[in-house]
């Protein structure tokens, strides 16, 4: 087994358990607000933007795959922005 793909994805992991952590202080210390709703969701894009690219493969394939999936985390965002601001 490759020992440096294993460190790869494990350093993957362990960036998003730290955004996850991160994610969770922020919406528990800080509170609510316009900012707080942005940030979480920012994070959010980051989180599913590695999940895509490290471990369901997309970092391999073109860029039309990749752009489809960005484009699906924002318009899932930016929908969850739109109904959290009305």
């Amino acid at each position: 087994m490759n020992t440096q793909l294993n460190r790869f994805a494990t350093l993957i992991w362990l960036a998003l358990v730290i955004l996850t952590i991160v994610t969770f202080c922020i919406g528990e210390e800080v509170g609510a607000g316009k900012t707080v709703m942005l940030s979480v969701l920012a994070i959010s894009l980051v989180k599913g933007q590695l999940i895509a690219n490290y471990f369901m493969g997309l970092r391999h394939v073109s860029w039309l795959w990749r752009g489809i999936i960005l484009g699906y985390f924002v318009v899932v965002g930016g929908m969850v922005a739109i109904a959290y601001l009305n």
